[in-house]
């Protein structure tokens, strides 16, 4: 028993020994790292260039990325830029010239400590000190969003007004051969059923599968509609009947058709007969045709499905 115990302790000895060994060897490794990276060092390294308040008309060719940047500074620094790739950029707005097909950056050591660079950092040289820019034009163009969309409203529920997108159209930039193909963008199919209130979200746009070298204003489109509940209403509204020859004489029945229609319960009490038109054109008569069709051609913006319930006029010609 005694034996046990004193193996016990000596084990536990031994493991807190060897613990403590680790963690001071963790803490001179963590010195060594620090020490080294607080000291100052000189290296080239490429800086992707990051072009901003390019013209929206101008398409810039890829043809300068990088520069190849000398820099002289703590290892910390440098830590970083090896693990974040770093950026220089470039304003077309006020750091370069436009000459005939070209844009032309030239700027000075000096220049860019001055800006670019806090104090840490010291740039003693870049290559090359001047860049090239190629560039096309690019088309601008409106295009118009189109919904693409399956929805089932719930049972006496519907929509007074169209659903509305916002925004209704995407302006479209990039190379002329792409963006003139491109004359409407719909939106991913959205698919809604039993839907009983109102609408307002979000739906991403299809965009073209070759985008890459196309620019969007937006990717997504808001949806917007107000649901309400719905009644069906009917009036018997009188048949106006047009072109008829001179010297004709038209006898039709019946004089009146009922039309029914949906209209929300808000709007009922203000729909009015004189909000509906009914005609039947002569012109349109086939030989030996003894009956008008009637035609629906106004009727409120505010109501759904409205529709004559009679599909025929009767007539006969008294000579």
């Amino acid at each position: 028993m005694i034996r046990k115990l004193k193996s016990k302790i000596a084990t536990s000895f031994r493991s807190k020994r060897i613990n403590v060994f680790l963690l001071f060897l963790l803490f001179s490794f963590l010195i060594l790292i620090f020490s080294k990276l607080s000291k100052e060092y000189t290296n080239t390294i490429a800086f992707e260039i990051e072009k901003i308040n390019v013209p929206e008309e101008k398409l810039i060719l890829k043809d300068s990325t990088y520069l190849n940047m000398t820099l002289k500074t703590h290892g910390f620094r440098w830590f970083r830029y090896y693990i974040n790739k770093p950026k220089i950029k470039i304003d077309f707005s006020k750091d370069v010239t436009q000459k005939e097909s070209v844009y032309l950056w030239n700027k000075s050591v000096a220049y860019l400590n001055n800006t670019q660079f806090d104090k840490q950092v010291q740039l003693l040289s870049m290559t090359p000190d001047s860049l090239v820019f190629r560039y096309g034009e690019n088309m601008v163009k409106n295009v118009p969003v189109k919904l693409n969309a399956d929805i089932k409203y719930g049972a006496g529920y519907n929509t007074s007004h169209p659903i509305t997108i916002e925004p209704d159209s995407v302006m479209v930039i990039g190379p002329h051969v792409l963006v003139s193909k491109i004359n409407v963008l719909e939106t991913e199919q959205v698919v809604l059923n039993d839907v009983r209130a109102d609408l307002d979200f979000k739906t991403k746009l299809e965009l073209p599968k070759k985008s890459k070298d196309l620019k969007f204003s937006d990717a997504n489109v808001t949806l917007k509609a107000k649901v309400e509940k719905f009644t069906e209403g009917t009036l018997k509204v009188p048949v106006r009947i047009i072109n008829v020859p001179s010297g004709v004489n038209l006898k039709y029945f019946p004089k009146d058709v009922n039309v029914s229609y949906y209209v929300s319960l808000k709007n009922f009490k203000s729909i009015k007969l004189n909000d509906f038109k009914v005609i039947c054109d002569y012109s349109k008569i086939m030989e030996n045709q003894s009956f008008l069709v009637p035609e629906l051609i106004e009727f409120p913006e505010m109501v759904k499905n409205a529709k004559i319930n009679q599909q025929q006029i009767e007539f006969i010609i008294n000579k």
